[in-house]
């Protein structure tokens, strides 16, 4: 058994090892929380997925999805690259096509994780800080699921920034959605890794002192060849990071 024991993204992140798993011989029952099943079954490795609460089989052998990287030894050089390696439903990719409408400019925006999240006053921001952003003529989608109470206040005054936290019941519909868009701007939470991990395009916002996953003194990501980081250079200054992504932005569009 692989048990999904922190967070959505780590999942996300760490899935990938599963088919080193099975090559040594295993049957693999993998334990996630219930809004990853239907995405992690994407994953090309045959395995059993369940939801966190559902009664367990007997098991052999048990490994937290977040130790996998130790117990197959990982360096930056054998970090399993093949990507994209979760994928998104057809069906609802065709569902948000038609629910989007013609074809512009598309970009999805993340600015806030979970506030039980140990580090989530380094990492997230608020909604007020990205508006410099929606100066640019771009059709831009917020893939926040859930808002704090200051960025409900700006949304209204900035219905440039479409919403659709009614339609994302769960990893798979953000996964449709974001096959839809050309790029992915998000704080280091778990859409910046369902957006590595389908392959897309995706913008990484980095605080001074980040999580080590990200390293240091680097704009790639050897998890996500996709990914772009942009680091804070001293401590709390996001406004030079959007200033970094908006000309960025300008000159790749």
């Amino acid at each position: 058994m692989i048990h999904g024991e922190q967070g959505y993204g780590d999942v996300i992140q760490f899935c990938r090892y599963l088919p080193q798993v099975r090559a040594l011989g295993a049957d693999i029952i993998l334990e996630v929380q219930q809004p990853l099943v239907p995405l992690v079954s994407t994953l090309n490795c045959p395995m059993t997925v369940v939801a966190k609460g559902d009664v367990l089989p007997e098991v052999d052998a048990y490994c937290p999805i977040m130790s996998l990287p130790y117990v197959f030894k990982t360096t930056v050089g054998t970090i399993p690259a093949e990507v994209p390696y979760l994928f998104s439903d057809k069906e609802k990719v065709k569902v948000w096509q038609e629910k989007l409408g013609p074809a512009r400019l598309r970009v999805g925006l993340t600015w806030s994780g979970s506030r039980d999240h140990k580090n989530d006053l380094n990492r997230s921001i608020w909604l007020k800080e990205l508006l410099p952003l929606t100066d640019l003529p771009i059709e831009w989608h917020s893939l926040q699921k859930e808002y704090r109470q200051p960025d409900l206040e700006i949304l209204e005054a900035h219905p440039e920034i479409r919403q659709h936290q009614d339609d994302l019941t769960d990893f798979s519909d953000a996964a449709a959605l974001i096959e839809c868009l050309d790029l992915v701007i998000s704080v280091d939470t778990s859409t910046a890794h369902l957006a590595g991990a389908l392959g897309k395009p995706v913008w990484i916002l980095l605080p001074h002192a980040p999580d080590y996953r990200w390293m240091l003194d680097r704009e790639d990501s050897p998890w996500y060849p996709s990914a772009r980081l942009f680091r804070q250079s001293k401590a709390g200054d996001w406004a030079g990071v959007i200033q970094s992504v908006k000309e960025q932005v300008c000159q790749k569009f």
